[in-house]
């Protein structure tokens, strides 16, 4: 039987009932890394709606790892017992929950996007010092930053950066594995490393922002490995019949310089599914605002995850401008994608699943309390 965007989907035992699944996106809503109301609402209304996987928002394995102030995060057990009651409604309404486990690098310490974007000095009191791969802070000085009225001027150091010495890194291995070990206990079916959009891992990964010349940069075999270390270290403390997924930016969108591109993730991908990672989640850019963006039109980013998924037959999750119900189903029906996932359609429509399988005449469960509204 071909396979569907509402076929069921197995990976190490753990099913999920469709292949659909919420991206993760930042909400900037937490308060000192807890979840709030807000993230409540917001995760467990895409379960409500029929996603087959709902992911958190990147959520810091450190205070450090934020992006901003606002972020999510998962560095004690305080946090992991404030996210409990979220990850079990996810699951009660039939989705699997999942948490994207997160460190910022040298992209911390910024304000929210609603609040200009624009870095944060560690002398504030809400600033807190980078680190990162390199010593070059991110090349961002010129972001907006409103004032009083809600205008706009153009403010802000770059935010304080420092090299993590080689003695160091372990200590970031342990508290990715720390956080997915709490993650566990929170409910979470499924760890997504986050190592795109020019975060830590990614730092590691691309020649743009990796000068080292230890055993974490230079080579290819040396760029990857923290992410490879993080893999294993996340995926010896999580259960052999959940998943762990990988996101990764198939390309840094900068041909014109040394950079990491898609050939270099075809290679990675096949060393993450031996490190532990069951399906590469397919993204792209971030990692120097100098990056060139495609054309970027339905499923711009697609043909990224069919390289990976071509020349590793890793599962991989596709992502990028996918709105339509026949377009996602037939990235499943095609053998593109395992997974499609949705960002920005989802928070325009919460719903989406429940009436992409109307459209594609799937049966599909709803809640009943919603019943009496299914389309006849």
């Amino acid at each position: 039987m071909t396979e569907s965007l509402f076929t069921p989907l197995s990976l190490r035992g753990t099913e999920f009932r469709n292949r659909v699944m919420m991206s993760p996106m930042c909400q900037y809503s937490a308060d000192d890394g807890f979840p709030t109301d807000w993230h409540r609402v917001h995760l467990g209304s895409r379960a409500v709606g029929g996603a087959g996987v709902v992911m958190t928002e990147a959520t810091a394995v450190e205070p450090r790892g934020r992006i901003t102030p606002g972020c999510l995060g998962i560095w004690s057990d305080e946090h992991a017992e404030a996210l409990a009651p979220t990850v079990e409604f996810v699951r009660s309404q039939g989705a699997v929950p999942g948490i994207q486990l997160a460190h910022a690098g040298r992209k911390g310490s910024h304000r929210p996007p609603a609040e200009g974007g624009a870095p944060i000095s560690v002398d504030d009191p809400n600033g807190w010092e980078t680190v990162s791969a390199t010593d070059d802070p991110y090349p961002d000085a010129d972001r907006d930053e409103p004032d009083e009225s809600g205008r706009s001027e153009k403010s802000g150091d770059p935010a304080a950066t420092r090299r993590l010495s080689t003695d160091e890194i372990p200590e970031v291995i342990d508290a990715f594995a720390d956080a997915a070990a709490r993650s566990l206990d929170a409910g979470f079916e499924i760890a997504e490393v986050h190592a795109a959009h020019g975060y830590l891992l990614h730092q590691f990964l691309s020649p743009v922002t990796n000068d080292r010349d230890d055993a974490y940069g230079g080579s290819f075999e040396d760029r990857t490995r923290l992410v490879r270390e993080v893999v294993s270290a996340v995926r010896e403390v999580w259960p052999d019949d959940k998943p762990v997924f990988v996101r990764i930016s198939a390309t840094d969108w900068l041909p014109d310089r040394d950079s990491w591109d898609v050939d270099d993730s075809v290679r990675l991908a096949p060393l993450l599914a031996e490190a532990g990672a069951d399906l590469i989640d397919v993204s792209g850019g971030g990692i120097h605002p100098a990056q060139q963006l495609p054309n970027t039109g339905p499923g711009y980013q697609v043909p990224y995850a069919e390289a990976i998924r071509d020349g590793t037959d890793v599962p991989v999750a596709a992502v990028g401008g996918i709105t339509e119900p026949t377009h996602a189903d037939a990235l499943v029906r095609n053998d593109r994608a395992d997974l499609v996932a949705l960002g920005r359609e989802l928070l325009r429509h919460p719903y989406w699943a429940l009436e992409a399988a109307h459209e594609l005449d799937a049966d599909i469960e709803w809640p009943v309390q919603y019943r009496r509204g299914r389309f006849d």
